[in-house]
């Protein structure tokens, strides 16, 4: 069993970015944990900071549950995230106490300032989670795990180039599930800020599949640019008829495994499986 912790700045952030994979883990019988590094309270065009954190957390719940994942909400305002001594060492300790196999978190390069600064959290967390005197409270890890950063679109200072990519399409109910949980932000927030509000359904079901519909295409872009990984990952039939994908670089900070290890950490099957 892999024990697996995915980082995000914001309640959903593990989710969307990493929702089938972790759900693909959770059926290996992999551990997995979603921490939020914020809890998201700005996140909303109407509701209050302290109604917003709640209703956050509650649906950060609901989405984990549905693949059976631990979770974990900070109390870190939204939106004022920085890279400090005091949140690297709360990040030390959370990733000891947990002792991943595996990291995924942002990149550093990103739209969003609380994304950047998770990102930069994780980073400067890698070495020092293994060095004794630093945050003596709690146990230093013998190794680095790995690192990885989720995919985005982002051209500079530097594109993203993907090490792994996972076949997501048995997966994406289970995804299309937690996201939508998270009702607050892809029916209501997300909606909003983008002038699509009219667009939103009313009913349960109706707006699972306009979720669906409306967010597909930006798993299937993954898909089509990492085409050659997955055709080199599942063999060529497989690779080609991958729909959704979820893709991932690894950091040089973090431990540097080799392309059969990498693919044995993730849930992927080689061509001759």
């Amino acid at each position: 069993m892999s024990r697996i912790l995915i980082v995000g700045a914001h309640p959903d952030d593990a989710e969307y970015h990493a929702g089938g994979t972790a759900a693909l883990w959770r059926l290996r019988g992999d551990r997995v944990r979603f921490i939020a590094f914020t809890n998201g309270n700005a996140g909303h065009q109407t509701l209050q900071k302290g109604e917003l954190a709640a209703l956050r957390r509650s649906e950060a719940a609901r989405a984990a549950a549905v693949i059976g994942a631990e979770h974990e909400v900070l109390d870190h305002d939204d939106g004022l995230l920085e890279p400090t001594v005091e949140l690297r060492q709360e990040m030390i300790r959370r990733i000891r106490a947990f002792a991943p196999d595996v990291v995924l978190t942002h990149r550093p390069a990103d739209y969003h300032p609380d994304h950047r600064y998770t990102s930069l959290l994780v980073q400067d967390s890698a070495f020092l989670v293994t060095v004794p005197k630093i945050c003596p409270d709690v146990p230093h890890l013998e190794r680095n795990p790995v690192i990885a950063y989720f995919h985005d679109d982002f051209q500079k200072p530097c594109p993203f180039v993907p090490d792994v990519a996972v076949d997501v399409d048995p997966a994406m109910d289970a995804k299309w599930d937690m996201l939508h949980a998270h009702a607050s932000q892809f029916y209501e927030w997300v909606p909003f800020n983008e002038g699509r509000s009219a667009d939103v359904p009313s009913g349960e079901g109706e707006r699972r599949r306009w979720l669906a519909a409306s967010l597909g295409g930006r798993f299937e872009s993954v898909a089509a640019k990492c085409r050659a990984l997955l055709r080199e990952t599942y063999g060529a039939d497989r690779g080609d008829r991958v729909r959704h994908a979820e893709a991932f670089e690894v950091s040089e900070y973090g431990a540097r495994p080799s392309r059969e290890n990498l693919l044995a950490l993730f849930p992927v099957c080689s061509p001759s499986t």
